[in-house]
C-alpha cells in the first residue's frame, strides 16, 4: 500500500461524483482514513461501500454555515482530529456574459463556490488548531487566472478562493497548518458534460487547444491534491497549483 497519506482524517466536500469522488478514491488508496460530505446520499453511500472500511460520509448542504460546521464537527467527534480537508464542492453556471447573469445565479455560485469554501476553511483551521497543524486544498480552476467570459460569477468566486488560500496559509503558517489550492483546466465531470450539452462543442474545443490533446481526468486532480495534502509537501503553502495539461485556459 502507498503511504502518501498514511494515518491521515482527511475530509473531502463535493464528494458524491467528479473530482470530489476520484479525490476519496485516491486518498484512501493512499493510505488515509477519509470521510465523504455532498447532498447526495444515494452516491455517497455507493462511494463509501467501494472504498470500504477506510471511509464514511456525511450528507450535508455546505450552502449553510451551520452544516459546515456540524461536518467538521462530526470529523472530530468521529477521530479524533481532523489532519487535511480538500474543498471540492462547487457550483456551475450557465453560459452567460456579466450583463446577462441573473443575480440568483450570481448568488447560488458564489454561495457555494466562495462563501461555503470561505467558512469551511475557518472550520478546518479551529479543528486543526486544536490539534497541531493540518493541510487544507481548495479546488479553484484555471478559469480564476484570466479573462473568464463564459463564466464570469464563477471565474470571480475561484479567484476568490485564490485570495482566501493565500491569506489563510500566511496567516496560520506558524501554526503548523498549510494552505493551497489546485487550479484544474477543463476536467471530464458531469458538471462539464452539462456544460457541453448547454455549448455543444466545448470540450472538443478545449481538447484541440491543449498541449496535451485532452482534456483532464479526474484522478489526475486528485493526484495533485493528494500530493498537497501529504508531508512530502511540508514547505508548500500559499500555492495555486494549474493543473491544466500546459493549456493557459
Amino acid at each position: 500500500m502507498s503511504t502518501l497519506l498514511n494515518g491521515k482524517i482527511i475530509l473531502v466536500t463535493g464528494a458524491s461524483r467528479g473530482i470530489g469522488a476520484a479525490a476519496a478514491q485516491l486518498f484512501a488508496a493512499e493510505g488515509a482514513t477519509v470521510v465523504l460530505t455532498a447532498r447526495n446520499e444515494d452516491n455517497l453511500k455507493r462511494i463509501t461501500a467501494e472504498i470500504g472500511d477506510a471511509a464514511s460520509y456525511l450528507v450535508a448542504d455546505l450552502a449553510e454555515v451551520s452544516e459546515i460546521d456540524r461536518v467538521v464537527a462530526s470529523v472530530v467527534e468521529r477521530h479524533g482530529r481532523l489532519d487535511g480537508a480538500f474543498n471540492n464542492a462547487a457550483a456551475g453556471e450557465p453560459p452567460a456574459n456579466v450583463g446577462e447573469t441573473p443575480e440568483a445565479v450570481f448568488d447560488h455560485v458564489t454561495g457555494l463556490n466562495f462563501k461555503a469554501v470561505y467558512f469551511a476553511v475557518a472550520a478546518q483551521v479551529r479543528a486543526m488548531q486544536a490539534t497541531g497543524g493540518g493541510a487544507i486544498v481548495n479546488c479553484s480552476s484555471i478559469g480564476s487566472l484570466v479573462a473568464n467570459p463564459f463564466l464570469p460569477a464563477y471565474g470571480a468566486a475561484k479567484r476568490a478562493v485564490n485570495s482566501l488560500t493565500a491569506s489563510a496559509a500566511v496567516e496560520y503558517a506558524a501554526e503548523g497548518i498549510r494552505v493551497n489550492a489546485v487550479a484544474p483546466g477543463m476536467v471530464l465531470t458531469e458538471m462539464v458534460a452539462d456544460w457541453d450539452k448547454a455549448t455543444p462543442g466545448i470540450i472538443d474545443g478545449y481538447a484541440a487547444t491543449n498541449p496535451m490533446g485532452r482534456p483532464a481526468r479526474p484522478e489526475e486532480i486528485a493526484e495533485a491534491a493528494a500530493w498537497l495534502l501529504s508531508d512530502r509537501s511540508s514547505y508548500v503553502t500559499g500555492v495555486v497549483l494549474p493543473v491544466t495539461g500546459g493549456s493557459a485556459i
